[in-house]
């Protein structure tokens, strides 16, 4: 299995210095490109880096030049109300958020510099505990394996 494993990470690296001379200038999405090719590309971004001050507006406004954009959110704190310092844009179509995700990831917004990257739906989901004991066991304590 790991022999596929570096088979597969020499034919990307050969894709994307294939891809590199082909441009000339060295300039190429290929984080998309491989996000592309995984199937993880979509049309909703998350958006890191956030500055508290930050609304609704000021995002939209700066990702709608980049296409239709359908949904805004940011995360909010639940005791607060105070932005927790991310959000997601959703647009109309996955090559609007590529677009967006090439040009804005690393810019400035609201006087930080954000970051943009595909938002994944599984990215918050805790793994299922597969060892006995561990914190978030849940059994009773005579079921605890000691060693």
């Amino acid at each position: 299995m790991a022999y596929f494993g570096k088979l597969g990470c020499l034919m990307r690296q050969t894709v994307a210095k294939s891809l590199l001379q082909k441009a000339g200038t060295g300039s190429v999405a290929l984080p998309a490109v491989f996000l592309l090719q995984r199937g993880m590309a979509s049309s909703k971004l998350f958006i890191g880096g956030l500055a508290w001050g930050t609304d609704e507006g000021a995002i939209r406004d700066a990702f709608s030049a980049f296409g239709e954009v359908t949904e805004v959110k940011i995360i909010c704190d639940r005791d607060t109300g105070r932005s927790r310092g991310f959000g997601f844009v959703s647009f109309t179509s996955e090559s609007e958020a590529g677009a967006a995700l090439q040009e804005m990831d690393g810019r400035d917004l609201g006087g930080r510099t954000i970051r943009v990257d595909y938002a994944d739906s599984n990215l918050f989901t805790l793994p299922t505990p597969q060892l006995r004991g561990s914190p978030c066991f849940t059994g009773s304590p005579e079921s605890i394996a000691v060693d």
